[in-house]
């Protein structure tokens, strides 16, 4: 079947693939980063994973792009099933090779939580940053006269938009309605790599900080200057990589009152992602399973190896980043940036978390921040990564009924930005 580059075309075809079970094809249109996570059989297991929740697919439909311009593309194939629906959703790049791919069950659409009043706050959207990589952002600032605490959203790892979105859920949207509903100026943005993730992608000296820093620290700026919001307390809140990055951040712009830290994880990355590609396969026991735990295995391996260098090839490395960002990583102590701030912090960690856990990330915390009378460290027993509520093990699968951040979770940094920060400097 010839498809040339179009990548509408490309789209329809991996679909008709699938359906078909010819995944070893599919496969072959991976570009070497995509085949450095997945392979042909974890396709067949995830597309059967899908038929067994929706029955055998009835129509597809008409494939949208987006954005024009920009490479790769995003193309959305919207598949009707006998018992519902999902959502194919590629990128695809300009020789027509498969840079992403995920299957997106068709979900309502995302409400405000029961704690945010739309009707306390105006929103307007922003660009953050300049030149080519800026991007776009959203403002969330309470009505009425200031001077009030604002604070800078960062997301996790991973090219997320600025809410963080996964299904029907959108976990940081659910924090800047619920933090501005309660008097805190909010900013949140489109990671770099969500707008420009062609463009990051063949950057091969690209590492977190340039993921994290330039975008917070512009941010950062902006927010200080909105009405009503007082400059001298405008704080970072980060959840899981953007946890990590927090401190960079801080230690890169000297205006950031304090840190607010969720779920950051301070394991090294490439021994986390063996730790977590493990518990997976517990959960999923069979071939595909075993054999994404035998890759990411090895490609830790080359992750800590000593002779790691610049030249490595992404595609031998976890999730095909360049070896520029695993030698920045294997440098980074997110801890001890932290430790040298003289600037309040609150660590929040879920209990029931499997990616970043209290038995493997929240150690370090302690030892390294629990000593000084300016950082609080809380645990919230019943949430997940995500900081959902719930109840027995987390998987993956826990995070895609609509749901919303724990209302406690809201409170207490919402109680910290404008109460106990303040108490403390």
């Amino acid at each position: 079947m010839t498809m040339g580059t179009d990548p509408a075309a490309i789209a329809l075809t991996v679909v008709e693939m699938a359906r078909q079970g010819r995944f070893a094809e599919i496969e072959e249109l991976f570009a070497p980063r995509l085949r450095a996570l997945v392979g042909a059989e974890a396709l067949r297991a995830a597309w059967a994973a899908e038929e067994s929740r929706s029955g055998p697919v009835s129509t597809v439909g008409e494939p949208v792009s987006e954005p024009a311009g920009e490479q790769p593309v995003r193309v959305s194939v919207p598949v009707t099933c006998e018992r519902g629906g999902l959502t194919v959703v590629m990128s695809v790049d300009r020789d027509g090779m498969l840079n992403g791919l995920r299957l997106a069950a068709d979900t309502a659409p995302w409400k405000p939580p029961p704690y945010a009043d739309p009707e306390s706050f105006d929103e307007h959207d922003v660009t953050i940053g300049d030149g080519p990589l800026a991007v776009s952002g959203t403002m969330s600032l309470p009505r009425g006269a200031g001077p009030r605490p604002g604070v800078v959203l960062l997301g996790g790892g991973g090219p997320f938009d600025r809410d963080a979105t996964a299904g029907a859920n959108k976990p940081l949207k659910d924090l800047a309605w619920g933090l501005a509903t309660r008097g805190i100026a909010v900013s949140r943005f489109d990671k770099v790599t969500h707008t420009h993730g062609g463009q990051v992608a063949d950057m091969p000296g690209f590492t977190m900080a340039d993921e994290y820093v330039p975008h917070a620290v512009a941010a950062v700026r902006l927010l200080r200057r909105q009405p009503g919001v007082d400059p001298a307390r405008v704080f970072v809140l980060g959840h899981s990589m953007g946890g990590r990055a927090a401190p960079r951040v801080a230690a890169a712009e000297t205006s950031v009152a304090g840190l607010v830290i969720m779920a950051g994880d301070t394991q090294p990355m490439h021994r986390a992602a063996v730790r977590v590609i493990r518990y997976l396969a517990s959960l999923d026991p069979g071939p595909a399973m075993e054999a994404a735990v035998e890759t990411f295995t090895r490609q830790a391996a080359m992750v800590a190896d000593p002779g790691l260098s610049p030249s490595t090839p992404a595609e031998a490395l976890l999730f095909g980043r360049p070896a520029a960002y695993w030698l920045d990583l294997r440098d980074d102590d997110p801890v001890a940036t932290a430790a040298a701030l003289d600037r309040p912090m609150f660590v929040l960690q879920g209990g029931r978390d499997y990616q970043v856990t209290v038995a493997d990330d929240l150690p370090g915390w302690r030892a390294g921040l629990a000593h000084r009378p300016d950082v609080t460290i809380r645990v919230y027993d019943a949430d997940d990564h995500l900081f959902f509520p719930g109840s027995g093990p987390s998987t993956p699968a826990g995070y895609e009924p609509a749901q919303h951040v724990d209302p406690a979770v809201v409170a207490d940094i919402a109680e910290w930005l404008t109460t106990d920060a303040v108490k403390i400097a």
